[in-house]
C-alpha cells in the first residue's frame, strides 16, 4: 500500500428508518413524496460515503413489508460512517422532504430509526433491521443498536447476547 492508498474499510454503518404512511402511496396527499423518491434515491446513490440501499425493481423499497404493518415503509442502507449519512440527510431534496415528513407520515411514539455497524460488504436484511429497531426500542442505545444522537464507535461486530 502506498501513502495515498486508504486501507479497505472494516466496518460500514447500517441504518434503517421506517415511516407509517398517512395515505396510500398513489394518493394526492403523497404525490410530492412519491415524485421525489427517484431523485432523492439518485442523490443518495451519488453521495460520498454511500455504499448500498435496499431496493426492488422499482428502484425503491416502498413495497417491502416491515414489522407486519402494510402502512409502514422502510429505508435500509449502508454508509461509510455517520458523517457521510448525515451529510446526505440534511442537504438538498432529502432535507426538504424531511422538513415535510408530517405531511406524509404519522408521528410514531417509538423509535423509527436505528444505526448499527456491520462488517464491510454485509448487506443487512429487513429481518435484521427489524430486530435492531426493536432492540433499540426495548433497551435504548447500545452498541447493538443506536442513534445519531447517541452513537457508538465501530468495534467488534458481533451479535449481542439476547440480541
Amino acid at each position: 500500500m502506498t501513502d495515498t492508498e486508504q486501507p479497505a474499510p472494516v466496518h460500514e454503518l447500517a441504518q434503517v428508518n421506517i415511516a407509517r404512511l398517512k395515505a396510500p402511496l398513489d394518493s394526492p396527499q403523497l404525490k410530492d413524496f412519491v415524485d421525489a423518491l427517484d431523485p432523492v434515491n439518485a442523490m443518495a446513490d451519488a453521495s460520498d460515503g454511500f455504499v448500498w440501499r435496499l431496493q426492488e425493481a422499482s428502484g425503491n423499497a416502498t413495497d417491502v413489508p416491515v414489522l407486519g404493518d402494510e402502512w409502514l415503509i422502510v429505508n435500509l442502507s449502508t454508509w461509510r460512517d455517520a458523517d457521510a449519512l448525515t451529510s446526505f440527510m440534511y442537504r438538498g431534496r432529502h432535507r426538504e422532504l424531511l422538513s415535510r415528513r408530517r405531511d406524509f407520515f404519522e408521528r410514531l411514539r417509538e423509535a423509527v430509526t436505528t444505526l448499527w455497524w456491520v462488517p464491510a460488504g454485509h448487506r443487512p436484511t429487513v429481518a435484521e433491521a427489524e430486530e435492531r429497531l426493536l432492540h433499540l426500542r426495548s433497551h435504548g442505545p447500545t452498541e447493538h443498536a443506536f442513534t445519531l444522537q447517541r452513537p457508538f464507535p465501530p468495534g467488534k461486530v458481533r451479535p449481542e447476547a439476547g440480541g
